[in-house]
């Protein structure tokens, strides 16, 4: 290999095992706060998986493929929706998924954060709903507020010529403002697992009606802690209701959740290199105080438009937001301890491309919903949680859009790497 790395400084490329393909480049840099060191710039790219196979014997068998919208036998005002979003083809999971979904099939689809699976569902539920009913048909559950009031607006933009009416379940108003508006009536109501329940619970969510049952980002769900009032919800829907999840990560709690709740469903892994990210960048600091430098520097060299920038802590959050602020950056920061009005003028802004950086934790999801615009999401810190990394790195490619991943790492980052791999 060119190039060489001073003695005991080397990224250990052993941590990676056979699904990664690595490209080691090496450059020594020099600023004025720190020595030299390397930037060791790693392309990851995953194997491709075929579209999507069996994982069990019971799953059903569903093998067409549609590559159009039109092909799929939408109703016409859901198509205008469609195309009035933004979208113009079917990612491969929606070619795969969206059609066996809207033809009642419970629906178990895997694939990397931005490929099209939340779209997915939110297409088949609006396909199936009768508009001239005005109660809940639909229930969509989400891990946080954030992720739960995008699901929303995109499915209220997808379905805007169908007359839908949607409410989200996640918190900040009044529960009487909840319960005002689920008894005036909705078609689908999405929400997080602890509102929701609460609201059946009162039956000011009622669920008679209901006959589509939605997980979104099911792995984020249950390493959340919410795998109690996922199944206490489920006790209270009817037995023949239609079931979806979708996961970017299968840990066991998944599959469970396959056993106790779906019949046969359509299992449908999608291509993993149908994220449409350049590359994961990984940039090896020899020590962490040089992550500031580093992170700056690449601001310029790659000329970083604007950036998601993922740490551990709420308080390195605020942190490096003064940090960043005090070298005349323009950053937003959010956090769990915001408000939830706080969080969505934040978000807004951000949206609105006020701000180049939105420094966050894991505990905010961020996805981004903005088909003409490129985002590099920064992990400053990996993630505490291998399955998280794929959520985090999945927001710098959401669907139609290209994206950059870059990681900073240290020698204190090699177990996470070992275990990120396995994932």
């Amino acid at each position: 290999m060119a190039g060489s790395a001073p003695e005991g400084t080397q990224f250990d490329t052993r941590l990676f095992g056979h699904k990664l393909n690595l490209v080691l480049v090496f450059n020594i840099f020099t600023f004025n706060t720190c020595s030299s060191f390397i930037f060791c710039c790693i392309w990851l790219a995953l194997s491709s998986l075929s579209g999507w196979r069996l994982v069990e014997q019971d799953f059903t068998v569903y093998n067409k493929v549609h590559k159009s919208f039109d092909d799929m036998g939408l109703q016409e005002n859901l198509l205008r929706g469609i195309y009035a979003y933004g979208f113009e083809k079917p990612s491969d999971i929606q070619q795969r998924g969206i059609v066996p979904f809207c033809n009642g099939l419970d629906v178990m689809q895997r694939a990397q954060s931005g490929t099209g699976k939340t779209a997915t569902f939110c297409t088949g539920v609006l396909q199936q709903l009768d508009i001239t009913l005005v109660q809940c048909q639909a229930l969509v559950l989400a891990p946080t507020r954030e992720l739960a009031q995008q699901i929303e607006e995109v499915m209220r933009a997808l379905g805007e010529y169908l007359g839908v009416k949607i409410h989200a379940c996640v918190g900040g108003t009044s529960v009487s403002e909840d319960q005002r508006i689920l008894q005036a009536g909705v078609h689908v109501v999405v929400g997080t697992p602890g509102l929701v329940l609460d609201m059946l619970r009162r039956q000011s969510l009622r669920s008679e009606c209901i006959k589509m049952f939605v997980l979104d980002d099911a792995d984020e769900m249950l390493s959340r802690g919410f795998k109690d009032q996922i199944y206490d919800i489920f006790q209270l829907l009817p037995p023949n209701i239609q079931v979806g999840v979708s996961s970017a990560t299968m840990p066991p709690e998944a599959l469970e959740i396959t056993e106790k709740f779906m019949r046969k469903p359509v299992s449908i892994y999608g291509k993993l290199d149908e994220l449409r990210v350049r590359g994961i960048q990984q940039y090896y600091v020899e020590k962490e105080e040089y992550k500031l430098e580093i992170l700056c520097a690449l601001y310029h060299i790659l000329r970083i438009t604007q950036s998601v920038i993922f740490v551990n802590t709420r308080s390195k959050v605020e942190w490096l937001t003064d940090q960043m602020r005090s070298r005349d950056y323009t950053v937003s920061a959010i956090h769990g301890d915001m408000d939830q009005n706080t969080r969505a003028i934040i978000m807004r802004e951000f949206r609105s491309r006020s701000s180049g950086f939105l420094i966050t934790t894991d505990g905010i999801d961020v996805h981004i919903w903005n088909a003409q615009q490129e985002y590099t999401v920064i992990n400053y810190d990996l993630p505490t949680q291998p399955e998280s990394y794929l959520h985090r790195i999945g927001r710098s490619g959401e669907i139609e859009r290209q994206g950059v991943a870059i990681n900073l790492v240290t020698h204190d980052d090699e177990r996470m790497l070992t275990d990120i791999d396995k994932c």
